[in-house]
């Protein structure tokens, strides 16, 4: 398994979230297409948030990141928000 988290800091990151926070039914739709996904969650810090999707493979998560990145254009372009900050690798450990 393959793991990405996005960490959305500074300049719009808060409004950003509030309006994902609104638009969840969507957002969860959208992410139920990419191939192999395993979990997706996102959180809202107060201060912007962070999103964590597991996948079965790298080829899965980086889908992830394209499909996130689209939905975030055609959605929410009208918020300036800083990009995020990307983390990946493979799952040592998961346990559901």
């Amino acid at each position: 398994m393959y793991a990405v988290i996005r960490t959305y800091l500074g300049v719009g990151a808060r409004q950003l979230f509030e309006f994902l926070e609104e638009r969840n039914a969507d957002i969860e739709a959208t992410l139920r297409t990419v191939p192999g996904l395993v979990s997706y969650t996102l959180l809202n810090t107060g201060d912007g948030g962070t999103s964590v999707t597991v996948c079965t493979d790298k080829t899965g998560s980086d889908a992830s990141l394209k499909v996130a990145r689209d939905w975030i254009q055609k959605n929410a372009s009208h918020i300036r928000a800083n990009p995020p900050i990307v983390t990946e690798g493979p799952v040592i450990v998961q346990i559901k």
